[in-house]
């Protein structure tokens, strides 16, 4: 028998190298990790969530260095496999105020993910289930297990989220839309940041709100950056303003958000309350470099929350 978990997200993870200084001109990095999926399951579990992931990485140093650090955390990572390629790798840094991002993904271990490396009844373990477009995109069995994990937890009555974000891939819309279609009738949470938005064709939040609902989706969040968090709930719809800050770094930032609102709310919390303790772990986390190693603590969080009443 498996611990029962809060929450299990299925991704890739990358080795990041981060620095506040332009790439051509960085002599040092801070290493750390990355990835969407995983930056959720740390903004959970450093929120109180116990949560497991699932992906696959290489058997080398970096994968080494990656099972130590989730182990360090206290990330269930006994699902994670192993596969002769690579790790993926990304560089993060800062010029002329903004983030550069270069990436190294192509033919990952996490991209040879299959169905035949799920074990089902550790989805059976968690409330809540959570993958992205992302995921679906890396290959044909990414997007296979995405799908059949999805109907499994759907048809088991555990949560589902997903997260679109196709920002950093190549796909064309009509691509990403027909991922969706294959995954939508299985979907109990939508989130979306409407800057990464390839599905629904709009930046407007309310006009999000009234295709969400026609898709029959009922739960959602929505965030537009340096505006407001929309939490969508059956028929009701709560807003909150965004911390007005001039962000650091914003990679990582909706994922980070996204792991947040999912454990207050598995926790019991309102959608405002929820709301509010992710609008500041968002700021807190988008305040420093690292997409993961800036993720702050629940301590640090409710610190900051009390200051802020």
């Amino acid at each position: 028998m498996y611990e029962n978990l809060d929450i299990i997200t299925i991704g890739e993870s990358l080795i990041e190298f981060s620095t506040d200084k332009p790439l051509s001109y960085a002599d040092t990095f801070t290493k750390f990790y990355g990835g969407d999926t995983l930056a959720v399951a740390i903004s959970a579990l450093r929120s109180g969530s116990k949560v497991g992931y699932i992906t696959k990485v290489k058997n080398d140093g970096f994968g080494e260095y990656l099972l130590d650090a989730w182990q360090s955390e206290g990330l269930d990572s006994g699902q994670v496999k192993f596969a002769d390629f690579q790790n993926g790798i990304y560089f993060t840094g800062q010029k002329n105020n903004k983030v550069e991002m270069q990436f190294y993904r192509k033919k990952t271990a996490a991209s040879t993910l299959c169905i035949d490396d799920i074990d089902f009844e550790y989805i059976k373990s968690a409330k809540f289930i959570f993958a992205t477009g992302f995921v679906q995109s890396l290959s044909l069995s990414c997007r296979e297990t995405v799908r059949e994990v999805f109907k499994f937890a759907f048809e088991n009555g555990i949560n589902v989220g997903y997260y679109p974000n196709f920002r950093h891939t190549n796909l064309m819309r009509d691509e990403a839309v027909e991922m969706f279609d294959e995954i939508k009738d299985y979907i109990s949470h939508i989130f979306i940041n409407t800057k990464d938005d390839l599905i629904f064709e709009t930046d407007s939040p309310d006009n999000l709100i009234k295709k969400l609902a026609d898709s029959q989706i009922e739960n959602a969040l929505i965030i537009k950056n340096n505006v407001g968090i929309w939490a969508l709930d059956g028929t009701e719809t709560s807003f909150l303003e965004l911390m007005n800050f001039e962000p650091k770094d914003l990679t990582g930032y909706t994922s980070a958000i996204i792991g947040a609102y999912i454990s207050e709310r598995l926790k019991g919390d309102s959608r405002l309350e929820a709301m509010k303790y992710a609008n500041i772990l968002g700021y807190l986390q988008a305040s420093k470099t690292g997409a993961i190693r800036s993720i702050p603590k629940r301590e640090k969080v409710m610190e900051v929350m009390g200051q802020n009443l």
